[in-house]
């Protein structure tokens, strides 16, 4: 026998002492629990600020660009960052950079709260977004080596997703209510005890895993992709703001961050061992899941920006009220997460996904029956049934999508599933918000008595209408007012009827998806990447056998 080892037996060595150390790591469930928590933090920093935007402005005097980074530099950083975190977490290990941005999220968190200027918050801001992206793609690929049973993944996926969704639907809530019971920055105080036990928990409970580690890290792939992502965020972003497409700042940072995007697919095609492997995408099953999650988030976080505004500013309810009348959403989304790996193993991932879809796009076209006066019942009733819709078709194409990558690519699948995510929700506010002004703005604009500066200030935002309204008085501002508040909702109605659209062309798309919840290719010896037989594998060789 020769005393040296090949390049593939000290993989398959490597792999299988990650299985052992995962086994050996304490109870899997004990580790869902820890990844829900540090995931429920970063979910609600995305949306919890929100509502704290009026006090932050009163205290620090932010200017109209410094207030719009304030908010935007945190999704942002976050975003562009995911793919490089997640593959240098398969690279250097996932725990390791799950503590590290732990211990980050709770520094940044810190200097956020004690924030005395708009440039210390936005600093804090962006390195919260640092912090979230070290953290997001390692919750799911720990998750996927943790829990190597595809079913028992499944109900892993589905309390995850389901927390993520808790978290942010519940940022606006929690932030309403410290704001009336504390200062801005209390919004930020929350996640330092909370990070203070997760620190230590997870250095002793969760277990530690890498990818493959053949060839050098590729370090200029992963800053095309991380300056990439930012630039064609960041124009997402600029046109979910209403700034023109054709303005230098949007259409450039469109431009820059596509050639850059495209230049590092070019790279990693040529490369032997490349970050990110885009042959992924050629399988329906990870390529049409990873879509859907763009379709999906796309429908969501449109719709909440659009039904936040109209419960504010048509209805009149406050922030807090607002948050509460969006709680049936969140709790219908729980709901299917967690009957979520019970539909998918009755259903399979096609017929889960379409008909996801489908409640989506019927619960949309309910809230068209939405007007200037208010129906709780049938926005409770829509807002159920949306939530349960959404989280079914989140839930099958993160399982489909995860499942289909190998577990020495977890890292990098993971951080392609969070990109998606996050572009997403940054397409959604700027499509949706741009159908919805080009369908509001000509109504307001040409309200008689009001003058041309004005129209053209009121057509931008229904808070802007009720502002123009309130300095004219009289007739004219009663008359814009009204006019303003009919063309919100006739706007709205446009948007929620092309958001149904998307989603029936979703639900179409998702028919490539695999009809029944498959094992994948199974390794001699062992399931996927020599891991240990799960259930599934079980399941198929004995039906084989019989």
């Amino acid at each position: 026998m020769s005393g040296t080892t090949t390049a593939g037996e000290r993989r398959s060595a490597g792999v299988s002492r990650q299985g052992r150390g995962i086994r050996a790591g304490g109870n899997r469930w004990f580790v869902l629990v820890v990844l829900c928590v540090s995931l429920l933090l970063v979910a609600v920093d995305g949306t919890v600020l929100h509502v704290a935007v009026p006090a932050v402005s009163e205290d620090l005097r932010p200017g109209a660009i410094e207030l719009l980074w304030i908010v935007d530099v945190y999704p942002l950083v976050c975003a562009s960052l995911l793919i490089l975190f997640g593959t240098l977490g398969d690279r250097v290990g996932r725990r390791r950079i799950l503590l590290l941005g732990y211990a980050l999220f709770g520094g940044a968190s810190a200097l956020a709260a004690t924030a005395d200027s708009p440039q210390v918050l936005i600093v804090a801001r962006a390195l919260l977004g640092v912090g979230g992206a070290m953290i997001m793609p390692a919750t799911l690929s720990i998750l996927r080596q943790a829990f190597p049973d595809r079913r028992e993944r499944a109900l892993a996926i589905g309390i995850w997703s389901a927390v993520a969704g808790i978290g942010a639907a519940g940022g606006p809530l929690v932030g309403g209510f410290l704001l009336e019971h504390f200062w801005w920055g209390s919004v930020f105080l929350i996640n330092l005890p909370l990070m203070a036990v997760a620190l230590p928990v997870g250095r002793l409970v969760l277990p530690e895993s890498t990818g493959d580690r053949d060839g050098p890290w590729d370090v200029v792939g992963a800053l095309l992709a991380a300056f990439g992502l930012f630039g064609v965020v960041l124009g997402v972003k600029r046109l979910g703001g209403g700034k023109e497409l054709l303005e230098t700042g949007t259409l450039g940072s469109l431009l820059v961050g596509g050639l850059l995007l495209t230049l590092f697919v070019r790279r990693q095609r040529r490369r032997t061992h490349p970050l990110v492997d885009l042959s992924l995408f050629a399988r329906p099953a990870f390529g049409i899941s990873v879509g859907c999650i763009v379709v999906t988030l796309l429908a969501l976080v449109g719709l909440e920006l659009i039904a936040a505004q109209y419960l504010q500013l048509v209805l009149g309810l406050t922030p807090l009220e607002t948050g509460l009348r969006l709680l049936p959403l969140t709790f219908a989304a729980m709901a299917a997460g967690l009957l979520g790996s019970r539909m998918l193993q009755r259903l399979g991932p096609r017929a889960m996904v379409v008909c996801g879809f489908l409640l989506t796009a019927v619960a949309v076209l309910s809230l068209t029956r939405m007007g200037e006066d208010d129906r709780p019942v049938m926005l409770i009733g829509s807002f159920v049934v949306l939530g349960f819709g959404l989280q079914m078709t989140l839930f099958a194409s993160y399982e489909s999508m995860l499942s289909e990558a190998p577990a020495k690519a977890a890292g990098g699948a993971a951080a392609i599933g969070e990109t998606s995510y996050q572009l997403g929700a940054g397409i959604g506010i700027a499509f949706l918000g741009s159908v919805m002004n080009a369908a509001y703005a000509p109504r307001v604009a040409d309200v008689a008595g009001v003058p041309s500066a004005d129209g053209a200030i009121s057509g931008q935002s229904l808070g802007r209408a009720y502002e123009v309204a309130d300095r004219l008085g009289g007739e004219t501002g009663v008359a814009l007012r009204i006019a303003a508040r009919e063309a919100f909702v006739h706007g709205l109605r446009v948007a929620l009827v092309v958001s149904a659209a998307l989603l029936a062309l979703g639900a179409v798309a998702a028919l490539r998806l695999p009809r029944v919840m498959e094992c994948g290719t199974t390794a001699p010896g062992g399931s996927p990447d020599g891991e240990a037989p799960s259930s599934c594998d079980r399941a198929a060789v004995a039906a084989e056998s019989n």
